[in-house]
């Protein structure tokens, strides 16, 4: 028996090997650093598990408690990710590297955390609206409608981001309520079994929520059913052999990739070497080759220049690589480490020699390359390498074969149409960069190559500041690209969430959609009652809670004194002459007038559960208001989020979104709107006893 530790999976809520198997070295200085464990897995009891467990646990919570689960997870892995920086040193990663797959993945939990407390709704019913009106009478409607797909997602990883990968698809799967079996790459694999023990651990994860496979999938995908989903980061060629799985195409199981590409940065033609702009492609192209050892799936692989600047460039590029120290990160000064396998530094190496043929080396192995640290001899080290094509257009090599380290090529164009189309060779590509000062340059090219990639950096010297780089996917953006690119999307924001939810059409009576949806649709059976709306809390309110208010009429006197307060003399409201010639054929009220007296009419003023109110949405001023007209509001409780959110003080409180008609004296509607405030819960007041002071309060429980 080795007395090196053997990996386990997590399968069932129980980790599973024992027996050593294939060993797993570091990237270091070669040594052997873990077994795989040798036991086949039982993913019939995997799938089972997540069904019957994973399924229920999760959809015993709502959106908003699956978001607040994700944002203390986060805290929890931040609070113990030196363990994690400890372990990532093997992959090859430095510091900085570690930082983007380690503090990148918590970090993408606490965006994914953020995002679903303020964009989804308590519940599990998304409500894709507006509501579509299909009787001419107003008593048949339709509507969309997003749910859980009651499935489980299979999560299929690369091994350049051991954490990142998991957490950037666990984040949004978890928040729609899909269990997760998490298959990372093997090479790496040691890494995304520490995270996920530490996430086990923590006692956050609901039953049955996430599972682990260290080693093959075997027969997973052949087990798989309509509800399920895949997704899948790697290879173009591994993405075409999962997506043709015999199960997958006959359920029509939704798969999701995003594969490696040829990513392009393109130095625009308004761009000299005197310019910052041409720096600022300088230092992108050397942080794309060396960050991870350039093993991203984002990195700059074609660096497409203006041909009279090629040789400038060239030089440039050769001294700043020059300078780029390379070998253990645990060495003072170590700007570069290794990659990830023996393996992978075999393949990169055939790749770049297949590159080499018939182009150019500007910087390489030759260059007095010689990573430094104990072992590095024995390491998986690569040097930084720098090809120059001089014929692009003639040279399909460069725009097929990628070498998935620090390698990338030089290509030069003659005028901005080739750029673009040596840009477009990549037949599909995750990210391109735009290095350019001109607007009209970046106007030009955009809407063209935003047909071929799925992401697009314009960068110039105002963005630079601020810029997160050509090859750091962002949570709100998203992260996937067209044909060999996958044709898949990761993150997005919500949209990745939806990628786990399911949609469907549903007709009804207005009333029927407002008990489905959760959110009021104009047209449904009202609940009007003695007691003003805004002098309930929130337990209280119940959707369609409504207030038909008092009527004003619109006086001369009105326009004039909202004028004066506003400072708005715009002539439809005050010249009576070219008001007469207007469309509407008279003076008319300010729509912010309107919106104010409107509030007049519903507001409650004393002091109440309503605590503030914070915006408006979907406002439209829909017909003028005239002098001498009429207006009433009516006021409707349109949707409730409960955010499980207490102020400085302590109260309990949730977020209420009220519908708002506002209409004339022959019923017609004026105005439109939502307004979003937030309401006090029951029992938030703080109470006193008998001599006036406040009792003391019970600590608020946690799980």
């Amino acid at each position: 028996m080795s007395a090196m530790p053997v990996l386990q999976s997590l399968i069932a809520d129980r980790w599973v090997g024992t027996r050593p198997g294939g060993v797993l070295s570091s990237a270091i200085d070669g040594s052997a650093i873990h077994h795989v464990h040798a036991e086949e897995l039982d993913f019939g009891e995997a799938l089972v598990h997540a069904r019957r467990t994973g399924v229920p646990a999760l959809m015993a919570m709502d959106f908003q408690q699956r978001a607040a689960r994700l944002k203390a997870l986060a805290a929890y892995m931040n609070e113990r990710k030196e363990s994690l920086y400890a372990i990532s040193r093997h992959t090859g990663a430095t510091r900085g590297d570690s930082w983007v797959d380690i503090e990148g993945g918590t970090g993408t939990l606490y965006a994914y955390a953020s995002m679903g407390g303020n964009e989804l709704p308590s519940g599990n019913v998304v409500h894709e609206g507006p509501a579509v009106q299909i009787g001419k009478k107003g008593h048949f409607a339709g509507t969309h409608i997003l749910v859980p797909r009651g499935g489980v997602a299979v999560h299929i990883n690369a091994f350049n981001f051991p954490v990142w990968g998991l957490l950037e698809k666990f984040a949004p799967a978890f928040l729609a309520g899909m269990p997760c079996i998490a298959k990372p790459a093997t090479a790496t694999s040691y890494l995304t079994e520490a995270a996920v023990r530490m996430m086990f651990e923590s006692g956050l994860l609901p039953p049955g929520s996430l599972q682990l496979v260290i080693g093959s999938t075997g027969d997973l995908l052949d087990r798989l059913d309509g509800q399920d989903v895949v997704t899948f980061t790697g290879s173009a060629d591994t993405a075409l052999k999962l997506r043709g799985n015999a199960n997958l195409l006959a359920k029509s199981i939704p798969f999701n990739a995003e594969a490696d590409s040829l990513n392009a940065a393109i130095l625009g033609p308004d761009v000299t070497p005197d310019d910052e702009e041409f720096d600022l492609f300088v230092k992108e192209m050397v942080r794309e080759m060396t960050m991870k050892a350039g093993q991203k799936c984002t990195a700059i692989r074609r660096a497409i220049v203006p041909r009279k600047h090629l040789d400038a460039l060239a030089a440039k590029l050769r001294e700043r690589l020059a300078r780029v120290s390379v070998g253990d990160p645990a060495v003072e000064g170590v700007k570069m480490g290794a990659l990830a396998s023996k393996a992978q530094q075999k393949d990169v190496g055939e790749r770049v020699a297949a590159l080499a043929h018939g182009n150019e080396i500007v910087f390489g192995r030759d260059s007095g390359f010689a990573p430094v640290g104990v072992g590095a001899g024995s390491g998986s080290f690569f040097s930084p390498t720098l090809l120059l094509c001089r014929d692009p257009m003639n040279n399909d090599v460069v725009h097929d074969i990628e070498a998935f380290g620090p390698v990338s090529t030089l290509m030069p164009y003659s005028d901005f149409d080739e750029a673009l189309a040596l840009a477009a060779r990549g037949r599909g590509s995750l990210v391109a960069t735009l290095v350019t000062h001109d607007p009209k340059v970046a106007a030009q090219a955009i809407p063209q190559m935003a047909a071929w990639h799925g992401r697009l950096l314009v960068l110039d010297r105002e963005a630079a500041a601020e810029s997160t780089g050509h090859g750091s996917p962002l949570p709100m953006l998203k992260h996937g690209g067209p044909g060999r690119a996958g044709g898949g999307e990761e993150l997005g924001g919500i949209r990745a969430v939806k990628h786990y939810l399911q949609r469907a059409a549903v007709q009804g009576s207005p009333t029927m959609l407002t008990a489905i949806t959760g959110e009021y649709v104009r047209g449904a059976v009202l609940n009007e009652g003695d007691l003003h709306p805004f002098r309930k809390h929130f337990e209280e309110l119940a959707i369609g809670d409504s207030l038909l208010t008092h009527r004003r009429t619109v006086g001369e006197a009105d326009i004039v004194a909202f004028g004066g307060i506003s400072g708005d003399f715009f002539y439809m409201h005050f010249d009576e002459i070219a008001a007469k010639e207007s469309a509407f054929g008279q003076r008319i009220a300010h729509g912010y007038f309107v919106l104010s007296a409107a509030a007049g009419l519903f507001v409650s003023p004393a002091p109440g559960p309503v605590l503030a109110n914070y915006g408006l949405d979907t406002l439209r001023f829909v017909k003028p208001v005239a002098i001498g007209d009429t207006i009433r509001a009516r006021l409707t409780c349109k949707r409730k989020i409960d955010r499980q959110k207490k102020d400085a003080q302590g109260r309990g409180q949730g977020v209420v979104a009220w519908d708002v008609e506002v209409t004339n004296q022959a019923g017609e509607v004026v105005a439109s709107y939502d307004i979003l405030t937030l309401v006090a819960k029951h029992g938030a007041e703080r109470a006193t006893d008998p001599d006036g002071k406040t009792p003391s309060e019970p600590r608020e429980a946690h799980s």
